[in-house]
């Protein structure tokens, strides 16, 4: 048994990466599933907020008779047309970012990411930015930026349903970069906290490989 734990601690690190993007294949799939439900859900959840935010104006306007606009407000929604906490812009970036990347256009949908990132505020594409942001940087082989993303998703959005595999992600980071006994920690963390998620069934099998 400790025998085949050093040998596999030999096996080139490219090997690993490798085994353990094929090892997420099926729940990538799976991902782009809930990306497009998630993508629906947001949609309605917009037009429901526009249609609520028309009605209120409406009423404010009828109750006020006063311009719908003062040069205050003129400039904040010149603002927000540049994009944050628009809706609408939210969803335009998102969709440009998801086909970018779809296209295997890292560069620029990682700007775009990035943009979404820093710019707005929403309980849902920013944390599948934040997602997508650490796993192009997986790709470019840039693990400290890639562990950074993954980290601010599970801290600021510690509810999200990306959360376990952007953890276990971390577990690959870490073993990826020499630490074997971290990335052991990790994955138990995963296989503990998240027992019926996907992320857990995907650890277990490492941790397995690992004895």
């Amino acid at each position: 048994m400790k025998f085949f734990f050093i040998a596999f601690l030999l096996v080139p690190l490219n090997i690993f990466s490798q085994e353990v993007d094929a090892s997420d294949i099926l729940f990538l799939k799976i991902q782009e599933l809930e990306g497009e439900l998630a993508s629906l859900r947001s949609e309605l959840e917009s037009q429901a907020y526009l249609i609520e935010k028309l009605s209120n104006e409406e009423l404010s306007l009828e109750e006020s008779n006063i311009p719908p606009e003062d040069d205050i407000d003129s400039g904040e929604s010149s603002f927000r047309f540049e994009g944050i906490n628009d809706s609408r812009s939210i969803d335009e970036v998102y969709d440009e970012a998801i086909s970018e990347l779809n296209n295997r256009n890292f560069q620029a949908a990682k700007q775009s990411f990035s943009y979404l990132a820093n710019n707005f505020n929403d309980d849902e594409k920013i944390p599948l930015s934040l997602f997508w942001l650490g796993e192009i940087s997986l790709i470019e082989s840039n693990l400290e930026d890639s562990e950074k993303f993954f980290q601010r998703l599970a801290s600021s959005f510690p509810d999200h349903w990306r959360v376990p595999l952007a953890h276990k992600k971390i577990g690959d980071i870490l073993m990826m970069s020499g630490e074997p006994g971290a990335a052991k920690i990790k994955y138990q963390f995963v296989v503990q906290t998240f027992p019926e998620n996907v992320a857990s069934s995907l650890a277990l099998q490492l941790l397995e490989n690992m004895e």
